[in-house]
């Protein structure tokens, strides 16, 4: 007998929970979306059938048995696309061509002088954990799912997407351009490096803040 189909809206809800919580269990899941543990079992097995989501198994610790956790499949991220992808790379492209490196480096500056004249005016907050709020704020209205989170040696940035991959892969000058403008906006409170990284495997981008 074929497997019900999953409604659209469902889909969308487990994705979007993976996106940001991945690697997660089942019951990791569940709670997220406020359902039961078997709603989200048999959701989460539909859309493993379906190619947008696998199973790795963790190890646990002593005698336990091996946890399964869920991240996206490439056709998963597929649904938070990067905006215009295929035209950015090529326009790099064309950038790189007709200027060179020289060219790259204008553009790349540009858009950080841009970015630091937006984050300046949205984050002013005098301390740390409300300024990172600020700019976790801002870096979520421009397509990054942003949130702020407490760790042990202070706060992580996490961001969920990456709008801009597809032009962060053909030139990382992008990546080091925001961690950049990241510690200006700390500048005197913290330093800020990058713990996780989308580009090399990481199932997002977080960047590790400890304060002064």
């Amino acid at each position: 007998m074929p497997s019900t189909p999953i409604d659209p809206s469902s889909t969308m809800r487990m994705l979007e929970a993976l996106k940001r919580q991945a690697p997660a269990s089942t019951a990791d899941l569940a709670r997220a979306l406020n359902m039961t543990p078997e709603a989200a079992r048999q959701q989460i097995n539909k859309l493993a059938d379906q190619g947008l989501v696998q199973a790795d198994l963790q190890k646990a610790s002593g005698a336990g048995r091996p946890r399964q956790l869920w991240t996206l499949a490439a056709a998963g991220q597929r649904y938070f696309p990067d905006a215009h992808a295929q035209l950015t790379v090529q326009l790099i492209g064309a950038i790189e061509k007709l200027f060179g490196q020289q060219g790259m480096d204008g553009l790349i500056s540009e858009r950080e002088a841009q970015s630091r004249s937006r984050y300046r005016q949205a984050c002013t907050a005098p301390g740390l954990p409300e300024r990172l709020a600020q700019l976790a704020q801002v870096r979520s209205e421009e397509g990054y799912m942003a949130h702020v989170e407490p760790h042990p040696q202070g706060w992580l940035l996490v961001e969920h997407h990456c709008p801009i991959c597809a032009a962060a892969q053909s030139c990382r000058g992008f990546c080091r351009s925001e961690q950049a403008l990241f510690q200006e906006v700390v500048d005197g409170l913290a330093t800020l490096e990058r713990s996780e990284y989308l580009l090399e495997g990481g199932q997002r981008c977080v960047y590790l803040v400890q304060p002064l």
